[in-house]
């Protein structure tokens, strides 16, 4: 009988173990996805700054640049035609 009881501790042992340790990656990946988020906000942020001081240059490598030249409204009615 003793037998089952000291299997019985290990089973409780390993499982408060794991509980702790999923408790920590939880925190921990929280703590990443908010680190993730700060750093997304504040690369749109910088982002947002080079384009004030140099609007030309693109923003971004996978972004073409963008032609230069004033833009015109079109009204839909002239497209039908």
């Amino acid at each position: 009988m003793s037998i089952q009881w000291v299997i019985t501790g290990a089973a409780v042992a390993i499982a408060v173990t794991a509980f702790l340790k999923a408790r920590r990656l939880a925190k921990r990946l929280e703590r990443l996805t908010e680190s993730y988020w700060e750093l997304r906000y504040d690369h749109g942020q910088l982002r947002a700054r080079v384009n004030r001081l140099d609007p030309d240059q693109p923003s971004s490598p996978q972004e073409p640049a963008r032609q230069a030249g004033p833009t015109a409204f079109v009204p839909l009615s002239s497209l039908k035609r």
